[in-house]
């Protein structure tokens, strides 16, 4: 029978998860570039949200949920065709119907995280390309491995809400795209700085507010599990916004509002996947390990690889997702609240490992032949006019502001 209140929180979860993508990413993402590219984050998000909708719909659901083979569901699923009105979902108490849209918001956000990579100089029509195509071979086969029963799940990997399947996969494929498509001209001495912070940290606040359902969300019940999750998000993202602020003011003086909320991105990002297994302590643990080690990765991504990572989707999303899913295994027993690993502490983490090296090899070879095929068919790249012009009037033919043209 179906559990009107379990229902009702995977309900609401859903629209919480949607929130990020709209508008809670293109607001954050939106505040970081410069004025005259804000419209086209602002569309690419909102065009990758109604695609990724409808390839879901048509067969992404069903290459993730269906079937029980090792690295890819069949067509059992495709166009939803199983999803009767009362159907309940297997091994739940809420109808098929509702679980297939909580997860298609997490089919959408995925690659809008990948945005951040190669805003200012991507043509519009490669972007809905490659978004389409990495849904389906990237995002989909690695949700089979993890959460629709495929290899990773018969292992016993723990990825709770999407530290492996949302964040590693995010994060390697960005830093291809962006090595592939080659740094904005003004990169990386030139790069102006975010054209509205406080867009910035809107955008930021709402994706904490809708981490909630992301992780909560994931027990797929309204229980002590969902409860758990939501705490050690929250204080995550707590104790990473501090260890931000108090890095930036250490070394610069002066702890910027930019800073403190990717602070907070990280945060959220690293708890992810063990929001289900850690207890408070390791929550606050791993939110503080989060901003140290994600700091120290942006950097290194930007100034030592000199790769132009735009808005640090590697630094912050992909290590971070790695760092919440290795380190769970040994702050699971840390104080109350933690849960059960499925093998020993040391095995616990072998079998994480593998699963972060399978997801980011697999990611990282798939991004690169995706985007080597559309470079090739459609084109990456606007030409340098139109870069320096910015894409909102180039590319949409509007100006986020009056008179920026």
């Amino acid at each position: 029978m179906i559990n009107g209140a379990d229902t009702a929180w995977l309900m609401m979860a859903s629209v919480l998860v949607l929130l990020m993508t709209l508008p809670a990413l293109a607001l954050f993402y939106g505040g970081l570039v410069q004025a005259k590219n804000i419209l086209s984050v602002l569309v690419q998000c909102c065009a990758i949200a109604c695609l990724g909708s409808v390839l879901w719909f048509a067969i992404g659901y069903s290459l993730a949920y269906s079937g029980d083979g090792p690295w890819i569901g069949n067509l059992s699923a495709a166009f939803l065709q199983n999803a009767g009105r009362a159907a309940l979902h297997p091994g739940t108490f809420i109808p098929e119907s509702v679980f297939v849209m909580f997860q298609m918001t997490f089919a959408v956000i995925t690659p809008a995280l990948i945005i951040g990579a190669y805003v200012e100089r991507i043509r519009f029509d490669a972007v809905l390309a490659i978004s389409g195509l990495w849904l389906l071979l990237v995002y989909a086969p690695v949700a089979h491995w993890v959460w629709g029963g495929g290899f990773l799940a018969k292992a016993g990997v723990i990825d709770f809400a999407g530290g492996i399947v949302v964040h590693v996969t995010a994060g390697v494929s960005a830093v291809v795209i962006a090595w592939m498509l080659k740094p904005r001209h003004e990169f990386p001495h030139n790069v102006r700085p975010p054209h509205a912070p406080w867009m910035v940290m809107v955008g930021a606040s709402l994706l904490w507010v809708g981490w909630f359902g992301f992780n909560a969300g994931s027990a797929l019940a309204a229980n002590a599990d969902a409860g758990m999750a939501m705490l050690n998000t929250h204080m995550s993202a707590a104790a990473a916004t501090l260890v931000w602020i108090a890095i930036e003011w250490r070394s610069f003086g002066k702890p910027s509002l930019v800073g403190a909320v990717t602070g907070t991105i990280a945060g959220l990002a690293t708890i992810t996947p063990a929001a289900g297994t850690v207890g408070v302590l390791g929550a606050v643990l791993l939110g503080s390990a989060a901003s140290i080690v994600c700091y120290s990765a942006v950097h290194l991504v930007k100034r030592v690889m000199a790769v132009d990572d735009a808005l640090d989707v590697l630094g912050v999303h992909g290590v971070g997702g790695a760092l919440g899913t290795l380190a769970l295994p040994f702050l699971s027993g840390l104080g109350v609240g933690g849960a059960p690993l499925h093998h020993p502490v040391m095995a616990q983490f072998i079998v994480q490992a593998e699963g972060v090296l399978a997801a980011a090899v697999w990611a990282g070879v798939a991004t690169f032949v995706i985007t080597k095929l559309v470079g090739k068919v459609i084109g990456l790249r606007v030409d340098r006019d139109h870069e320096i012009q910015g894409l909102d009037y180039a590319t949409h033919g509007e100006s986020g502001y009056h008179g920026n043209r």
